[in-house]
């Protein structure tokens, strides 16, 4: 079973369902050369940020994204945890949503002033992107942000066919309303995807076609 919370998707590929295909590991590449018909000949190309509620696949799809261009993959919430040495529940347990929330946004701008580590792929927690000083911090970057959507009602399925633990996920109803209140968030990235009824290699094929990038050094292992 495919998990989409971006602190247990690991290694996965296929549809955004259930199936899990394994990607290999590889050396992180130089940023790759745009193609001369970009739609962003603005931005700065260095790394790809994907953002997107609950269930949207960010983890999945940046795990592939990151083998088709060779770019190393970062999940934003895996660092969190390793800053603070508990897991997000915790956090949300210790601290509540405020302190999360200011400890994702110091890690965030830990991973943006680390310059020499990218280019990569960086897969945000479903409300980093809503936060305005996180969207200043982005703006700054320059990097292309990509907002995975689907249905609301699609979402709320993947969520609960994942039977992961999520601090925010809720009832239905509860659920809907979040959706709601971040999806004006989400559409002010510079490119949107819908992922429905979408292979997560092609979603990740889209992405680099979208923001004119050349496929790197596709991992043999993708299947």
């Amino acid at each position: 079973m495919v998990r989409f919370t971006s602190r247990n998707a690991k290694n996965q590929a296929g549809r955004l369902g259930p199936d899990v295909l394994t990607h290999g590991t590889h050396e992180a590449r130089p940023a790759v050369q745009t193609s001369a018909n970009s739609s962003l000949p603005a931005f700065d190309r260095r790394g790809v940020l994907l953002v997107g509620f609950m269930g949207a696949g960010k983890t999945s799809v940046g795990r592939a994204l990151s083998c088709q261009l060779g770019w190393h993959f970062e999940d934003l919430d895996e660092r969190v945890q390793a800053r603070e040495g508990i897991n997000i529940d915790q956090i949300f347990q210790r601290s509540g949503e405020t302190g999360f929330r200011r400890a994702e946004h110091a890690a965030l701008r830990e991973l943006l002033s680390e310059t020499g580590n990218w280019p990569r792929v960086v897969a945000l927690g479903g409300g980093a992107f809503v936060q305005a000083q996180n969207a200043m911090l982005l703006a700054e970057s320059k990097i292309p942000v990509i907002f995975l959507d689907a249905s609301v009602e699609e979402l709320f399925r993947r969520c609960q066919r994942d039977q992961v633990a999520r601090p925010l996920l809720g009832q239905w109803e509860h659920f809907r309303r979040l959706y709601e209140e971040r999806r004006a968030h989400y559409t002010t990235a510079h490119v949107r995807i819908d992922t429905s009824g979408k292979g997560i290699e092609n979603i990740a094929a889209e992405i680099i076609a979208r923001l004119g990038l050349s496929k790197f050094g596709l991992s043999k292992e993708v299947q």
